[in-house]
């Protein structure tokens, strides 16, 4: 069991390479982002004015320049599709703005400017941080690498100079510079970037290894066998770029009839304008009842039916640290029936921990002696699983004795002298004495059948134990696993880049039934698209690089946030802050409470638009009184919405394992 060093720890003092430069789009960088700040500073200045009464010049202004501001870009964007023949409702928004401030109600107009503005601002900043992400993903790989000429001799090259066919020297705490196998050399690599495996795999002549992937404390000699164009690094790009061009569109549900809204909304104040005026109406009575027609019509109070309940249930997930990027993401994880999961670092805690203690009978040690052996000998190593030994040590306060002629052999283990006895601890297929190892076996393949790792300890060339090394799955996680099952009806899949019996051991412990281990990035994707393919709306919940492009193709992703990769983190649609599993039932179950009250406030709305249209077509509706009903309407679905801004609004969703919240004190809506 070698020491791998990061790349800070592998290099010499006074060397330490800087890190990579953060590729990230600045915030009012963006147009969007600036029209639509602008906007909403002009309005809030304008608010107080209007409100106390202030100088109708001033306020007038203000909100004249609020309307240019936030609506100027929805208002062309509206005039490309109406030169498409396509009627969006960003023009209808404009019009209907345009409306309410033609017959004085200048404020309702202003607010429905921003609103818009805002909403598209978002849109671009989530797409810019995403194209970012996916673009520094590329400093994972090494700008440079060492080619080895035929005669022996080394040169620095850039990455992508390497061809096929090239040989390249790896030294300790390097990034591999291109997919390849190892000709000669043994050392550890941490390829969790890539497969998301919890530990450094060993790696000697024969083995395949990743471009990005980091290497251990041995130097590698290594061929390469992808072009840097095909490597898996530079795929896993080309993934999420593809499945995010690919993914369906987001929509909200109103967005979705918003064309035939607005045409319909059109023609029919057109009508109720001119036919009147066909008729020998006078001009100002047609243009009162057509304005008035187009007040009560228009879709204010069906967008504040779907903007209020998500947005309200954004802000409450917000304080429980679920972070959902858009409305559109909270909508469409309330519409998820089946859940795929990450192992490590989802599921598990990702930091590996000793969990099997097993001293041979005879040697004189318990417990807490061989552990005390074993991170005594451990302690200057930094491996992983070095490091999981002394914390147990510590963690239990025992005494560790002073070691001395430390040495690690990459692949193998490490060897020191304590308390003048030497002792070696690592790999039981490396570390075999010769002797009747049988005790040693069986605890050996107890432990590796239960998905440990297991690490032998041998004092003076005699095996005294075996120690078990795993990644302890969160406290919540069958938990959760049980309330996924009871909400999308089925139970979560478990994807992974880790091996099958660790996979298959994890995933018994927390109830989850349906395994697929041993999988790269591309093997994630054509399961999620293979489920899509059959009609379901897939849910991915991971934290790596590697679970990237699943993340970008599923319905809906969900990336860990704690240790969670740039990547997964702008890649996913929401975030769970605290890192804590079992809200994401919770927040997928706020999402359809939040799905249920949109549908509510659109009944609301839909009656009052009918009740109102039909007054003013059938006799004679007042103006201010067709105001009052828009704007009560506005106000009882804003506040019906609101409602999921309550702390009793945050789900209790029950477990199949225990009646108890999850999260929270609330009732299950």
């Amino acid at each position: 069991m070698s020491s791998v060093l990061d790349q800070r720890s592998a290099r010499p003092a006074g060397t330490a390479r800087p890190a990579p430069p953060r590729r990230r789009t600045r915030l009012l960088a963006l147009p969007e982002a600036r029209w639509a700040l602008a906007a909403l500073v002009l309005f809030l200045l304008a608010l107080p004015v209007h409100l106390l009464g202030g100088p109708a010049w001033l306020w007038g202004a203000l909100f004249a320049a609020t309307y240019v501001t936030g609506g100027w870009e929805p208002g062309r964007e509206g005039l490309k599709a109406l030169k498409d023949r396509t009627l969006d409702v960003d023009l209808l928004m404009v019009v209907a703005a345009l409306g309410a401030a033609a017959i004085g109600q200048v404020l309702d107009g202003a607010l429905l400017i921003v609103i818009f503005a805002t909403s598209g601002a978002l849109e671009a900043v989530a797409t810019a941080r995403t194209a970012d992400s996916v673009r520094g993903l590329l400093d994972l790989a090494p700008a440079t690498a060492t080619r080895v000429l035929p005669d022996g001799t080394e040169e620095s090259v850039g990455s992508r100079e390497l061809a096929v066919g090239d040989t390249i020297l790896v030294r300790p705490g390097e990034r591999v510079g291109a997919d390849g196998r190892v000709l000669d050399g043994t050392s550890d690599v941490d390829q969790a970037t890539i497969t998301g495996e919890p530990l450094p795999v060993a790696k000697r002549a024969g083995d395949e290894v990743f471009a990005g992937t980091v290497n251990g404390t041995g130097a590698l000699r290594v061929r390469v066998e992808r072009d840097p164009s095909d490597s898996v690094i530079a795929r896993i790009v080309r993934m999420v770029e593809e499945a995010s061009e690919t993914k369906a569109p987001t929509q909200l549900f109103i967005e979705r009839i918003e064309q035939r809204y607005s045409i319909g909304m059109v023609v029919a104040t057109l009508a109720v304008f001119l036919i009147p005026l066909a008729f020998g109406n006078t001009l100002q009575s047609a243009l009162l009842r057509a304005m008035t027609f187009m007040i009560v019509a228009s879709p204010c109070a069906v967008v504040l039916s779907t903007m209020p309940p998500l947005l309200s249930s954004i802000a409450n997930a917000g304080r429980r640290g679920v972070l959902a990027k858009s409305a559109v993401v909270m909508e469409r994880l309330g519409q998820v029936d089946l859940v795929a999961l990450d192992k490590t670092g989802t599921l598990t805690e990702g930091t590996p921990r000793v969990t099997g203690i097993r001293p041979l009978p005879g040697t004189g040690l318990d417990e807490d002696g061989l552990l005390a052996l074993a991170a005594a000998a451990e302690h200057p190593s930094e491996h992983p699983l070095a490091r999981a030994v002394v914390d147990a040590a510590r963690e239990r306060g025992l005494h560790l004795p002073g070691a001395t002629g430390f040495s690690s052999v990459p692949g193998e283990g490490v060897t020191a002298t304590v308390e003048g006895r030497t002792v070696r601890v690592g790999s039981p297929s490396r570390l075999s004495t010769g002797s009747d190892t049988a005790p040693s076996d069986e605890a050996v393949a107890e432990l590796e059948g239960t998905g440990h790792t297991a690490v032998t300890v041998v004092r003076d060339g005699t095996v005294v134990g075996v120690l078990g090394i795993a990644d302890r799955p969160r406290p919540d996680a069958a938990a959760t696993v049980a309330a996924l099952t009871e909400l999308t009806g089925r139970t979560p899949v478990l994807l992974t880049g880790d091996n099958e019996r660790a996979a298959r051991h994890l995933a018994a412990q927390v109830g989850i039934t349906d395994v697929r281990a041993g999988l790269l990035p591309q093997d994630k994707v054509a399961a999620v698209r293979a489920w899509e393919a059959e009609g379901r709306r897939v849910l991915v919940v991971g934290d790596g690089v590697n679970d990237a492009p699943a993340l970008a193709a599923a319905h809906s992703g969900i990336a860990m946030g704690k240790a969670g990769s740039d990547l997964a983190l702008e890649t996913a649609d929401a975030i769970v802050v605290r890192d804590e599993l079992a809200a994401i039932p919770s927040v997928v179950q706020l999402s359809r409470t939040a799905r249920r009250l949109v549908i509510q406030n659109l009944a609301i709305a839909g009656t009052f638009i009918t009740v109102l249209v039909a007054w003013d077509l059938i006799g004679t509706l007042p103006l201010p009184l067709g105001v009052a009903g828009h704007e009560g309407s506005t106000v009882i679905v804003g506040l019906n919405g609101l409602r999921l801004l309550r702390e009793a609004a945050w789900p209790r969703v029950r477990s199949t394992v225990e009646d108890v919240p999850l999260r929270g004190k609330c009732r299950r809506e």
